[in-house]
């Protein structure tokens, strides 16, 4: 196994353990809304810091998943042409998607946002709300990790795709 091949598929197991890890936050996060909605209508009890978890784990699933579904090819994708295409020219295609869309949307977004995040570190943001959750700029701080998981998962993606490309794949079988 090449470096390429071994770096690739060190970056994939991390996204891939990530992605499996907060999946079972979808399990957390039923339950608590389900104890959001029986505490308030069975007893009348609101509890803003249960409901604004409930929130918290879908942004941590939503974000932290992103690199485990594009690894998965689970993410959205219109292949009206694709599926036609030989795997030599798939190939090409995510090599240069990954590198020239991906890796810059993911590059953009890092930037964009560390002085949203900094700004929320440095006062120690917490939520506007009476008895809410202290840890804003912990939910924050996931937009910096989804930015270097999705980095990270362009860079796996066109490795990929470039063993593909060098190997000169036959025909069958799938090139991921």
């Amino acid at each position: 196994m090449t470096r390429l091949a071994r770096l690739v598929a060190g970056i994939d197991a991390v996204n891939n353990a990530i992605g499996r890890g907060v999946a079972w936050l979808t399990l957390a996060m039923v339950l608590a809304d389900a104890l959001v909605v029986g505490l308030r209508y069975g007893f009348g009890i609101g509890w803003t810091g249960l409901q604004e978890s409930v929130t918290y784990m879908h942004a941590t699933v939503f974000l932290l998943a992103a690199a485990y579904a594009l690894n998965r090819d689970d993410h959205v994708r219109v292949d009206i042409f694709q599926r036609q295409w030989s795997l030599r020219r798939r190939a090409l295609v995510d090599l240069l998607g990954s590198l020239c869309l991906l890796l810059p949307v993911a590059v953009t977004l890092a930037a964009l946002s560390l002085g949203y995040v900094a700004d929320a570190w440095r006062r120690m943001e917490t939520s506007a709300q009476p008895g809410g959750l202290p840890f804003v700029y912990l939910l924050k701080t996931l937009i910096l990790v989804v930015a270097a998981q999705l980095a990270a998962a362009a860079l796996a993606r066109a490795g990929h795709s470039w063993l593909t490309l060098r190997d000169n794949p036959t025909e069958a079988g799938s090139w991921r």
